[in-house]
């Protein structure tokens, strides 16, 4: 354990981006916070989480995948892949860790997407544990404890100080290079756990998640609250584009006169073109495209997964939903399915 008094939070920053990129959460001009490449004045949020995670960082919105040139019939591929310079990012809360987990499972597993994995590579990610939890967290409920992220590295922020923790050989090499950090205990650290997870005990969202297993899915997929929980849906997609663990992508091609470019952008399941093909629409109505999400994130995904959910209960769903949906309400009303 190291610490650092907060008084130099900005020679730290100063120090690593001397060494690589940083991103910190910082607040912008609507008073969101976002993962924003750090410069020298630039202040770290004091909100608990970000409103878009940083996912982003390793799978952009809009990403460009390769080039062509035709002439003819003869097509010449012009490569356009960036260099990954090797990066930082600083504050990821314990819930945005465990979302890398479960990115991980889908795009570096069998055929691996060398996009995503070189990001991954080039990244140290230096978590911050959390000491005030908000009402629409609810991370402990997929085992997940906010008073130790799991990162390259993880830190504590405790009255004056930055108490950090290599917990990597990639953060351990970051720690070595930065001379402000001294030795120190971890009694503050502990006392400032313990007072969190009393604040967490006391937090008002509780989920159940037994019986979300492969013995109930043919039930849940059949239940009628689907019914009522889709009817109000709006098919806005907001709830998958601040989630910090939906992967869908849609993959485009534009032809700008000179050369086609090929690229992909985030998609949703929630949007009525979403997988259509010359045959229609797999899943024609709302209700069907909204059960597909929530079936992904609390059966499918774990079924395939080692009982890995899709989601970390970062909360981003319940504060941004236009019509106050989000899975707790989904998972509660199917309880009575599983009993």
């Amino acid at each position: 354990m190291k610490k650092m008094p907060l008084s130099q939070l900005s020679s730290l920053f100063s120090a690593i981006s001397e060494l690589e990129t940083l991103y910190i959460p910082a607040d912008d001009s609507a008073s969101q916070a976002h993962f924003t490449p750090w410069t020298q004045g630039m202040e770290l949020t004091r909100k608990g989480n970000t409103a878009r995670s940083p996912k982003d960082l390793f799978f952009p919105q809009v990403e460009g995948l390769v080039n062509f040139k035709v002439s003819g019939k003869s097509i010449e591929i012009l490569e356009n892949r960036p260099e990954n310079a090797p990066f930082v990012v600083f504050g990821v809360r314990a819930c945005d860790c465990r979302s890398f987990y479960i990115l991980d499972r889908v795009f570096l597993t069998e055929q691996k997407d060398t996009f995503y994995e070189s990001r991954r590579k080039a990244a140290t990610i230096v978590a911050l544990a959390c000491t005030r939890p908000a009402e629409t967290c609810f991370c402990g409920s997929f085992g997940i404890d906010p008073t130790d992220p799991k990162g390259d590295v993880s830190c504590w922020i405790e009255e004056a100080f930055l108490y950090w923790r290599a917990n990597t050989e990639k953060g351990q090499a970051l720690t070595d290079k930065l001379p402000m950090l001294v030795s120190c205990d971890d009694l503050a650290v502990k006392a400032q756990q313990a007072r969190t997870k009393e604040i967490l005990r006391r937090l008002p969202i509780k989920l159940d998640l037994e019986g979300f297993d492969r013995e109930h899915m043919l039930s849940l997929f059949n239940a009628p609250q689907w019914d009522s929980l889709s009817e109000s849906c709006l098919g806005c997609g907001t709830c998958t584009f601040v989630c910090p663990t939906c992967q869908c992508y849609d993959v485009q091609e534009f032809n700008d006169g000179e050369k086609i470019r090929r690229f992909r952008c985030w998609d949703s399941c929630m949007y009525a073109d979403f997988t259509l093909m010359s045959a229609g629409q797999p899943r024609p109505t709302q209700k069907e495209r909204f059960r597909q999400r929530f079936m992904h994130k609390l059966c499918y995904f774990p079924n395939n997964n080692d009982g890995l959910f899709g989601c970390t209960g970062c909360g981003r769903c319940l504060q941004k939903c236009p019509i106050h949906m989000n899975i707790v309400k989904v998972a509660n009303a199917l309880k009575e399915v599983v009993k």
